[in-house]
């Protein structure tokens, strides 16, 4: 695919990524697929995948109220899972109240992880191996640290993952419809490094397009598609009504390139389903 020729453009050492075209059922890739790269944000949907597996097993539930004193008061599992409970991008304390404003949270996807380690009880790294990554066969991704950005990857694996987003074996088709819909579509908020957005749509784990504009997916992406980018320089989104999803991870930190990666990432994504868009 000559989109993929565009990343190695890009101002970083390393850089793999693949484009999985499940509307025509191929995958291509450009670098070496089996280098591990940290995940960093690009954990989150992972995360919450695995959260979502918890909610189908009866383990957790999304709309219950959550009776913990480091929780505020009437956030539930949904708030937390996007971004919608209060807290901070980073500490302990809540800075606005529940479902007022859509505040990016490492914090929140934290909680929501502990919450299901606890209610599970196991650590949320062998909850997540266990439900996801093993299914899965991403043998070569490991999660440590935080839950919202500690996870290591190959593109290798990370295909696997983009597979499962765009067509789910692990979640049934509920709880898929709820990851990728807009959750409290009233939020005003900022995606870090991007910009303000009024409104600004956020699925379970997942940004959501919308009407977002300029933004670090391409024009061309349908207002569905939905992703996450990290601040390791990685990125990785679907589109569900081109059937069409990528991945991209470098070894150089977002905020060294971030007025390039906010140029480069959007024209990579529109080449990417304007070729696909054409006969194969």
């Amino acid at each position: 695919m000559r989109a993929l020729d565009l990343v190695n453009t890009w101002p970083v050492e390393h850089v793999t990524a693949a484009v999985v075209r499940e509307d025509v059922g191929r995958t291509y890739t450009i670098g070496n697929v089996d280098q591990p790269y940290s995940l960093a944000s690009v954990t989150k949907p992972l995360s919450a995948w695995a959260i979502m597996v918890g909610v189908e097993e009866g383990i957790v539930a999304l709309d219950d109220p959550i009776d913990r004193p480091d929780i505020p008061e009437s956030a539930t599992l949904r708030h937390l899972l996007s971004h919608a409970a209060g807290f901070a991008f980073t500490g302990d304390t809540p800075i606005a109240a529940v479902e007022r404003r859509r505040i990016y949270s490492n914090t929140g996807i934290e909680r929501a992880a502990d919450l299901l380690a606890t209610a599970a009880d196991m650590p949320f790294e062998r909850y997540l191996h266990e439900a996801v990554l093993a299914p899965l066969g991403m043998d070569d991704t490991e999660s440590s640290g935080s839950p919202a950005y500690g996870a290591t990857s190959t593109v290798g694996d990370m295909v696997k993952f983009v597979r499962e987003l765009l067509s789910p074996t692990l979640i049934a088709p509920p709880t898929y419809a709820h990851v990728i819909s807009t959750q409290y579509p009233q939020l005003a908020g900022i995606v870090p490094g991007v910009g303000r957005f009024d409104p600004c749509p956020w699925g379970l784990g997942v940004e959501i397009l919308g009407a977002k504009q300029p933004h670090w997916m391409g024009r061309v992406n349908s207002p569905s598609s939905f992703g996450h980018f990290g601040g390791a320089g990685t990125m990785m989104w679907v589109d569900p009504l081109a059937k069409v999803g990528v991945v991209a991870l470098t070894d150089r930190r977002f905020d060294l390139w971030s007025q390039d990666a906010l140029r480069l990432w959007p024209e990579f994504s529109d080449a990417v389903l304007t070729e696909a868009s054409q006969p194969v």
